[in-house]
């Protein structure tokens, strides 16, 4: 008997059957559900401990590409992992204002559980295929992965086009926001607490009830409804004098530019509103931070330790002389 080959399937009906196997392998693996293998997370936290399990010291910006999540979903999970006593920030040793993610003792016993119940699950379907379906498998599989990481790389992020938008003024929940990430970035790496951050709130609240105001403004880095980064210029035009306050980027942002641009805006407008200075509270030891404020012209002016946020650090006071035309 002569054999022949059946004609190749038509491409749309490829594309269906595929689309029908994402959907039950979907719904078999557990990810419909609200959490994920035999744990109390839902399924992108518990992909986001095996991560960060499999590489220590990532960052949040890497975690988000890795995960195809928006920066802002990724800082809400890493903030509830770190709530739950999963995840710990590490101070870069290549950046002090930048954080590396580790998991902790618990993280890491939670990871193991997860690993074992995968391995399980996994190890129950091979059972049913012969050893040569079994390869065929991972084959098509491998192949399968690449090509859709290979599509999706080349795509833009269709949850946040352009990244964060920086607006101008008040919104709701931006106060909240700029405190919540001034808390958890000094807590980590200047141990400061519940007094720095209420202190910070209190301020801001005052700060921002005024606006509109002479010689004031706010600018902040706004993603899904979210406050990521932040800047204030709190200036009294009858002294020529401005101060810059509440400058934090979250982690996610590090190295996108968004405090370069805020920095921008913000030079921009003292020099505009005729401030002949511009003055800043800093600590000792944010070298990455010192670098941006020098390179926009300000200058450390003094420094002595002080405990003024709760806890003892190297205060350091910079400042800006606005230029004199011609120079």
């Amino acid at each position: 008997m002569d054999f022949v080959d059946s004609p190749a399937q038509s491409r749309d009906a490829t594309i269906l059957e595929l689309r029908d196997f994402s959907r039950k392998l979907v719904r078999e693996l557990g990810f419909m559900r609200s959490t994920l293998a035999d744990s109390d997370l839902a399924p992108s936290a518990v992909h986001a401990v095996l991560e960060i399990g499999m590489r220590p010291g990532v960052n949040a910006r890497d975690l988000a590409q890795t995960l195809r999540l928006d920066k802002s979903n990724t800082s809400r999970q890493i903030a509830r992992m770190e709530a739950d006593g999963l995840v710990e920030r590490r101070t870069s040793p290549d950046d002090a204002r930048s954080s590396e993610l580790h998991l902790t003792a618990q993280g890491q016993a939670l990871r193991r559980r997860i690993d074992r119940f995968a391995t399980e699950q996994v190890s129950s379907a091979l059972r049913r295929l012969l050893p040569a379906d079994q390869q065929a498998l991972l084959r098509s599989l491998a192949l399968y992965a690449d090509a859709l990481a290979q599509d999706n790389g080349a795509k833009p992020s269709a949850a946040a086009p352009g990244g964060p938008l920086i607006e101008e003024g008040y919104r709701p929940g931006c106060i909240g926001d700029i405190a919540s990430l001034h808390a958890r970035f000094y807590a980590a790496h200047w141990h400061f607490g519940a007094f720095f951050e209420q202190r910070v709130a209190t301020e801001l609240a005052a700060f921002a009830g005024a606006l509109p105001a002479a010689g004031k403004a706010l600018w902040l880095g706004v993603e899904n409804g979210r406050t990521l980064a932040s800047l204030a210029i709190d200036g009294d035009p009858h002294t020529g004098v401005a101060h810059l306050r509440w400058f934090i980027v979250d982690d996610g942002l590090r190295g996108s530019g968004m405090g370069r641009e805020l920095m921008t805006r913000a030079m921009d407008f003292v020099d505009e509103q005729g401030f002949q200075e511009t003055w800043l509270w800093t600590f000792k030891g944010l070298d990455a931070a010192r670098h941006l404020y020098e390179s926009f012209g300000f200058a450390l002016r003094e420094e002595a330790e002080g405990a003024q946020w709760g806890a003892t650090v190297t205060e350091q006071r910079f400042s800006r002389i606005k230029p004199k035309p011609g120079r």
